[in-house]
């Protein structure tokens, strides 16, 4: 077990490296050789690597920044959703989006704070690192990455809901991370659902958050304007930035205008690279 997740770990570092290398030199289409040697890898341990992260090999990856650059590399980021929509991105019969059942309170709603409300919660493995996951007999509460800060996550999830009774059990979030990250970069295809608690304005944007289409991404400018809240831009950062469920409900999919990647709650750098295993689950099912 603890070698599996070694090795799941270096997987997401080095898949991560090699991302960010074939984006910044595409235009010199680089081989397989040169890619595994900034890695220290041999061609064919990379290929192999990469492919069991993502579930398409290096070159094909490469391909799809060549021939499909708007889709595949997110750098940039799309003015709005709509091109998304025309280029056929919410194509997907796994958009994982769908298969969420958003469950929310607001404090209003919830007036004791989660008291006697049983959190289940475990410390996983996943692609794009470590995970702290918190489940209710309602739904998933919790998802968050971090990268040795489990005591700091812990202490949020247990102020986000400071009335719910905290209980380690490794065991039953297994199933549930499984079923978030199956492996060879599939998206989800059970059914889940999510709980969360907050503001009606909260609510709002989270809801609005699982409209963005898997593979692309929307200025926050624009998604206030999405929400019918033009002048409520700095509001709505802000509470995309305190969404508890992180991957589930997309908040990496916002961007400042422009398409910079900006800031998230789980580093800009995690941000990026989901952004591009999305992308790249794009690819796969739509056989390019």
């Amino acid at each position: 077990m603890a070698s599996s997740k070694s090795t799941l770990l270096r997987d997401y570092q080095l898949a991560t490296r090699a991302i960010e290398f074939i984006e910044a030199h595409a235009d010199e289409q680089p081989d397989l050789k040169r890619v595994a040697g900034t890695l220290g890898l041999s061609a064919s341990a990379m290929n192999r690597l990469f492919s069991r992260w993502v579930g398409i090999s290096p070159k094909r990856f490469l391909q799809s920044l060549t021939l499909n650059h708007s889709q595949c590399d997110l750098r940039a980021g799309l003015s709005n959703t709509s091109s998304a929509l025309e280029s056929g991105l919410s194509g997907s019969s796994r958009l994982h989006d769908l298969f969420l059942t958003f469950h929310g309170m607001s404090p209003g709603d919830f007036k004791r704070e989660g008291k006697d409300l049983e959190i289940r919660y475990g410390q996983h493995t996943t692609p794009f690192g470590i995970c702290l996951i918190g489940l209710t007999d309602k739904g998933i509460c919790w998802l968050s990455f971090h990268d040795g800060s489990f005591k700091k996550d812990l202490h949020s999830l247990g102020t986000t809901w400071p009335g719910a009774v905290l209980i380690h059990d490794q065991s039953a979030t297994q199933d549930i991370v499984k079923t978030i990250f199956p492996g060879k970069g599939q998206l989800p295809n059970k059914p889940l659902a999510v709980l969360v608690k907050g503001s009606a304005f909260q609510l709002q944007v989270w809801r609005a958050l699982l409209g963005i289409p898997l593979g692309s991404t929307i200025a926050y400018g624009e998604l206030a304007a999405r929400i019918d809240r033009p002048n409520a831009v700095r509001a709505l950062g802000t509470a995309v930035g305190q969404n508890a469920i992180s991957f589930l409900i997309p908040c990496h999919r916002v961007v400042r205008a422009g398409g910079h990647f900006g800031q998230y709650r789980w580093g800009s750098k995690r941000k990026k690279t989901i952004l591009t295993w999305e992308s790249l689950a794009i690819d796969r099912d739509s056989r390019f």
